[in-house]
């Protein structure tokens, strides 16, 4: 591995820097599709590979590769990059924000950030001299054999693979991994595999724990995963017909996809609507699809979105990653998951993110010293103001524990509320009740706006800066205005004293900036199931004695019993964040039963959820417990 620098303060580089990739080396471009790469126990992976050259072909020397797995069907990628430079060049005229808030006009400017290159094969770097791949995974696209997402023989695959390119002709042996979503967690896997030749990795928009973050997200089932499994396959049927023919796999092919003509779509349903189903709990079967982190030993960039669907675990997989100085880079965005690189390249802002690509790549797999590893390591764009902010570490350093009580005393803020509430700084002197609203879910929300991956915001501000509508279903607790600017940095714990009358409940909650003209902006999000409530102390995360992020194990031993009308208390751990909460503006906590389309309650659990209240009670009080600071 290369030498890890040592970075200091002095010798860092702003947000906004621009790393020098250097000119075109090759004029032109050669493809080959659909390359069949066989597997030891005989189905065949196939790959899309790109090749630099010139009038004479395909570049003569060996060069290093630029490997990126996909569960999406690389024919449809390849040929959807046919409108790229058209798609890219009128996204520019729409032009962004001033990304004070995330809005629809960011979401529409996306693809000017560079985002497609790295999606498929960056076209960028492969022009500089390396060679693209894409890889169907096993069972999808097409490659032959049965789709089981990350599954270990699915990790075998991914070293084979590599294996496989190392031994071409056109590869000097080394290589790097990337990817979006799917593609940047096959990213981590395979870095966590140690496999030779590896030399860096460039993961955007990946989850340390796909299925705790998305599939079973405070112990409940999330929809948006079964509409996934059917998007995946729907694709696998799409396969290229003449790379079938080309490379003598399609009788394979067919007696593949005919014994697993649905992968996965039966096993979720049952996960969702069976009672106590061993899959709806954490167990040996979902950790075997997770990375090891702890075995990354190359540099690795780590991108995500502050609403991306995985932004519980940009900061937790930076930390849990071994690796010191500039090796490691995470940069969060304000985005969402189809967004990711959104203004990219403007004069304020991070150079477009197949430029970054390729720098980092130049860095890390061909030893140029660019610069980059002065980067970061932490890097975010600040909600509230859109300043890109360069720390040593997250949370932001100067802040501190604070503590905001919840307050059945009315804000006089949120009179579209289910109930209104306040949030103060000292606990309440009576005992008060307040049950949560039983009205229908509200589909007009942020919650809608995440798991469209923000699509929805085309709709209009009630998808992504201003959640009043759902509101309507929620018991929110506001604070007074902040007398100062104040940055909120990390995650954050919202203890609850609450009571169910019958033997579950689920809690959703929303922190949100609550402007002066009432809009409220959701920042961030937790869920929690009750019966889920126990807490791993040693996994959690503690500043000053004070309880900051509850780690749940979510797994069936875990389980502990919710009592009718018998009180009990837990902690709901929320995402983490940083934002400016400017003077004049108030902090919001609403707290509702539901969050369609986030969380799924099966008809069986909803027998057991028949109400709930929360207790403030000031012997034992409910509070938010976050980090801030004054601004500068």
């Amino acid at each position: 591995m290369t030498a890890q620098p040592s970075i200091t303060a002095a010798t860092t580089v702003a947000p906004n820097h621009r790393f020098e990739i250097g000119p075109v080396r090759y004029p032109k471009l050669f493809g080959a599709n659909t390359v069949p790469i066989p597997m030891s126990d005989g189905a065949v992976l196939t790959a899309d590979i790109l090749r630099p050259g010139d009038g004479a072909g395909p570049a003569r020397e060996p060069l290093p590769a630029i490997i990126n797995f996909t569960a999406y069907n690389k024919m449809l990628n390849r040929r959807a990059m046919r409108w790229h430079n058209t798609l890219r060049r009128l996204s520019a005229q729409v032009g962004g924000s001033d990304r004070r808030r995330f809005t629809a006009r960011d979401v529409l400017h996306t693809p000017a950030g560079g985002i497609l290159e790295p999606f498929v094969i960056n076209r960028t770097a492969v022009l500089r001299g390396y060679v693209g791949l894409m890889i169907d995974v096993r069972g999808t696209g097409t490659s032959t054999g049965s789709w089981d997402f990350f599954q270990p023989r699915e990790q075998r695959d991914y070293l084979e693979a590599v294996a496989w390119v190392r031994e071409q002709p056109w590869c000097n042996g080394e290589f790097a991994v990337t990817g979006i979503s799917y593609g940047a967690i096959s990213a981590l896997i395979t870095a966590g595999l140690r496999p030779e030749g590896l030399r860096a990795v460039f993961a955007i928009e990946a989850g340390e724990d796909q299925v705790r973050e998305l599939g079973l997200t405070g112990g409940v089932p999330t929809p948006g995963m079964l509409v996934w499994i059917l998007a995946v396959n729907g694709f696998k049927w799409l396969p290229s017909v003449s790379g079938l023919r080309k490379a003598g796999i399609t009788r394979q092919f067919l007696r593949d996809r005919c014994a697993d003509p649905a992968s996965w779509v039966r096993h979720a349903v049952e996960i969702g609507l069976t009672e106590n189903h061993p899959d709806s709990f954490l167990n040996p079967m979902w950790a075997s699809k997770l990375a090891r982190f702890e075995d990354i030993a190359v540099p690795t960039w780590i991108h995500g979105g502050w609403h991306d669907v995985y932004n519980r675990s940009n900061f937790r997989m930076f930390d849990r990653i071994p690796l010191s100085g500039g090796a490691k880079q995470v940069l969060v965005d304000d985005s969402y998951h189809l967004t990711a690189g959104s203004g990219f390249g403007a004069a304020d802002s991070p150079q477009p993110i197949d430029e970054l690509q390729c720098a980092w790549f130049d860095r890390w797999v061909k030893g140029i010293d660019n610069g980059i590893d002065r980067y970061g390591p932490v890097t975010v764009r600040r909600q509230g103001d859109g300043k890109w902010m360069r720390h040593s570490r997250f949370p932001d350093p100067a802040v501190q524990v604070t503590k905001l009580y919840l307050d059945p005393a009315h804000s006089g803020t949120a009179p579209h509320a289910g109930t209104d509430a306040a949030l103060t700084a000292a606990p309440n002197e009576v005992e008060s009740r307040l049950p949560l609203p039983t009205g229908r879910a509200r589909l007009s929300s942020n919650n809608t706006g995440v798991m469209s991956m923000g699509i929805a915001l085309l709709f209009g501000s009630r998808f992504g800066t201003d959640d009043r509508h759902a509101e309507a279903g929620a018991v929110t607790f506001t604070s007074a205005p902040f007398t100062v600017d104040t940055v909120v940095s990390g995650t954050m714990n919202l203890r609850l004293r609450a009571e169910a009358a019958g033997t579950d409940a689920f809690w959703s909650v929303t922190v949100c900036d609550v402007e002066p003209d009432g809009a409220s902006v959701p920042l961030t999000r937790g869920a929690l199931l009750s019966t889920h409530r126990a807490i791993d102390t040693a996994a959690s995360d503690y500043r000053d004695g004070e309880l900051l992020f509850p780690l749940h194990p979510l797994t069936a031993d875990a389980v502990l019993p919710v009592e009718p009308g018998t009180p009990f208390t837990l902690d709901i751990e929320i995402n983490p964040t940083e934002a400016l909460l400017r003077a004049g503006h108030r902090l919001r906590v609403a707290v509702s039963r539901t969050s369609t389309p986030r969380h799924f309650l099966a008809p069986w659990r909803r027998r057991r959820i028949i109400g709930q209240t929360i207790v403030l009670d000031p012997r034992d009080p409910s509070y938010l417990t976050f980090l801030a600071r004054a601004a500068e």
